[in-house]
């Protein structure tokens, strides 16, 4: 293997990154993205960066990418025109819901359409029993009507979701069979194979969002792969899963749901490298971008796995790292609401206009309009000098929208958005660390995103978190994680067992069903037998109890004498989460699940010795007065500037510093330190000393 590509679709740019797999240089490019049809800016984007450094395409030897076509066409409501068969009975449950919603009290809170209407949201006369057994066989006569109707009505996708399939599918792969014989062109998703556990809305609306999203997907991946192809690259294309593996086109088009959030995924899985490399094996990860921020936790390096996620509002019952993102980005707005509060997001002014800064026609203030004015970010150009930015309109827009609104000077309202904005990032950070148990005071922060390295410092002060890593190309950080993860897939059966070992039979061979339908995909992508390992979990309550957690075990485990051991773990963990655990409670087994993972040749980041830059002194390129508010001495400060390519493992530096570079801008508080380590990570020091490790 010679050159790696990994890509990553943003809204505003493409990130694309090189990898030289026999030397382990890494090189990035970043082309403006093509929502059209983000093939476009992809091709394009690795077109010229091979083009740039001379590679032949013939040299690339494996090519992954990001997507967010599937996430798009869902809050773009672009999904396919789709039909639903349920069981008798159950024609309107997708509208009805459950009793959680996130608005529980409140009378005036629109809920989202479903992506299937009413009238393709057809019965089917059968019904199962609880157990799996048949308490009313399959009418193939009615059905036959149905596929008819869903037929003339021109539905280019149908959901087949059936009460407790996941018990028993024999009904629905009927059903499935006989859509393909009467109507063969359309896409079909079955709740059998997206998502075989109980919980049945959650079931139900992650098989519709698939079946909606399927004929989206299969369209989007036919062009890339046909462009893959033209441009002579020799290999297929990889994408990124919601839970950071990658999976093949073919599989992508079968789950598309799966890829719900396949871009922020790829971020966590290149902080999880990092914590590999670097020993620091507790990560919060900050990924700021232009319209949001986005938070994720890594414990013992490895990144926290969600079992259910809302995706534009609906369930989505399928493994996903456990992201949060919040309305905090460099476009995001800052504004007045009814009371005269400042408030700053969720609205942001994108790429077009974009920030007052910009000069794009932009006049509401931002966030990058806060960070221009204060003297944060450089007024000659950002990115490499390709962007100049206009500070007067930031001032007008600034001016205008909130200070004639208030008694605040220019420097007070400048400010006060940048509280706003850090506030909210930091209310975000406490729930996923602590208010789910972890404190933040033992994890590093790892920052990236064009405009993470503005913000980290002051949310790290705040939490009190001792260290800040910016890795060395923050800004295409995500397209980095495309090349450093493996084939994931995950399989999940459903079967409700006492923890007293009477259903170990029924465990196991759930447990080695799941291993084989893992092992069938992995020989399928191409994986040998000796990269191929599978993690094993349970999913645990206290009996009566309406959620689980999610607990790993290994086969050694599911015996008699093992069992013991599983639920001692079970109860630590609800502890942790939940304050308490009843250790004379009932603990019941709920859903059985298996990771499959096929490991792939992986791009290498190389140390270097840090005696290159020990001892010297690093000048910088420039000065210039930054205003900080984040120190006991508020005011302007003459602020060394830096040039990133200048620095070298083991320099030092001492706050208040500006470190620049093509795609992010790196802000050192006074008072805190800064040492490039040996793979050229920015360590920063919170409070200004280095931790013994």
């Amino acid at each position: 293997m010679r050159y790696m590509v990994g890509v990553d679709v943003g809204g505003t740019f493409t990130d694309v990154t090189l990898v030289d797999a026999s030397t382990g240089d890494i090189l990035n490019h970043k082309v403006p993205s093509t929502p059209d049809d983000p093939s476009r800016a992809i091709m394009t984007g690795i077109e010229q960066i091979l083009e740039m450094n001379g590679v032949p395409v013939s040299d690339v030897r494996y090519l992954a990418h990001g997507t967010t076509v599937a996430t798009n066409a869902l809050i773009e409501r672009k999904g396919a025109l789709t039909g639903l068969l349920v069981t008798e009975g159950f024609r309107d449950l997708l509208e009805i819901g459950r009793q959680t919603r996130p608005g529980l009290y409140d009378l005036f809170k629109e809920k989202p359409e479903p992506v299937i209407p009413g009238y393709l949201r057809l019965e089917v006369e059968e019904r199962l029993y609880a157990d799996g057994t048949v308490r009313k066989p399959l009418n193939r006569e009615r059905l036959a009507e149905a596929i008819e109707q869903l037929k003339r009505e021109g539905v280019r996708s149908i959901a087949v979701c059936l009460l407790f399939a996941y018990m028993n599918p024999e009904h629905e792969k009927q059903v499935v069979d006989e859509i393909r014989r009467l109507y063969p062109d359309a896409y079909v998703s079955a709740s059998h194979q997206v998502v075989p556990e109980f919980r049945e809305y959650a079931r139900l609306s992650t098989t519709s969002l698939n079946a909606y999203l399927g004929p989206v997907m299969q369209t989007y991946m036919d062009n890339f792969q046909q462009s893959v192809r033209n441009a002579g690259i020799p290999v297929d294309p990889y994408i990124t899963q919601s839970n950071g593996g990658i999976i093949s086109i073919q599989e992508s088009v079968a789950n598309p749901v799966r890829t719900a959030v396949s871009g922020p995924a790829a971020g966590v899985v290149a902080a999880a490298y990092l914590a590999e490399l670097t020993g620091y094996k507790n990560m919060i990860t900050f990924d700021m971008g232009g319209t949001s921020a986005d938070f994720s936790l890594i414990e013992n390096g490895e990144p926290k796995i969600s079992m259910e996620r809302e995706v534009e509002g609906f369930p989505a019952r399928i493994p996903m790292l456990d992201i949060h993102a919040c309305g905090a980005g460099g476009g995001s707005i800052a504004w007045l609401d009814a009371g005269g509060a400042l408030k700053v997001g969720p609205e942001s002014a994108g790429s077009t206009p974009g920030p007052a800064a910009y000069g794009r026609g932009g006049t509401r203030p931002t966030v990058t309009d806060a960070n221009a004015i204060l003297g944060r970010l450089n007024p000659d150009g950002i990115l490499g000098g390709r962007m100049a930015l206009d500070v007067e309109a930031s001032k007008r827009a600034v001016e205008k929208h909130i200070c004639d609104a208030t008694k605040l000077s220019l420097l007070e309202a400048t400010m006060g958005i940048l509280s706003v904005v850090n506030a909210n990032m930091t209310r975000a950070i406490r729930l996923i660390s602590v208010e789910k148990g972890y404190d933040p005071r033992e994890f590093t922060l790892v920052s990236f995103g064009g405009g993470g390295g503005l913000h980290c410092g002051a949310l790290a002060r705040e939490l009190g978190i001792p260290r800040i890593l910016v890795p060395p190309s923050p800004g295409t950080f995500c397209s980095l994680g495309l090349l450093v993860t493996d084939v994931r897939s995950d399989y999940v059966r459903s079967s409700l067992q006492e923890s007293n070992g009477g259903g170990l039979d029924t465990i196991r061979g759930l447990f080695a069903d799941m291993e084989r339908e893992g092992a069938a995909m992995l020989a399928k992508e191409g994986v040998p037998e000796s990269n191929r390992r599978y993690a094993l979990g349970l999913d645990m309550r206290f009996k009566g109890q309406n959620y689980e957690l999610t607990v790993p075990v290994e086969w050694s485990e599911l015996t008699v004498e093992g069992l013991p051991a599983i639920v001692a773990r079970f109860h630590e963990q609800h502890e942790k989460n939940y304050g308490y655990s009843n250790r004379n409670g009932v603990v019941e087994f709920v859903n059985y699940r298996v990771t499959a993972l096929g490991e792939l040749p992986k791009a290498a980041l190389r140390a270097e010795e840090e005696s290159a830059g020990a001892g010297r002194t690093v000048k910088p390129t420039s000065t210039r007065d930054v205003y900080f508010a984040e120190t006991d001495r508020p005011g302007y400060y003459s602020t060394g500037i830096y040039s990133r390519t200048d620095l070298l493992p083991g320099d030092r530096l001492a706050g208040p510093a500006i470190i620049e570079q093509m795609d992010s801008t790196i802000l050192l508080l006074p008072g805190q330190t800064l040492r490039v380590d040996a793979y050229r990570n920015l360590l920063i020091h919170t409070f200004g000393e280095e931790e013994q490790r």
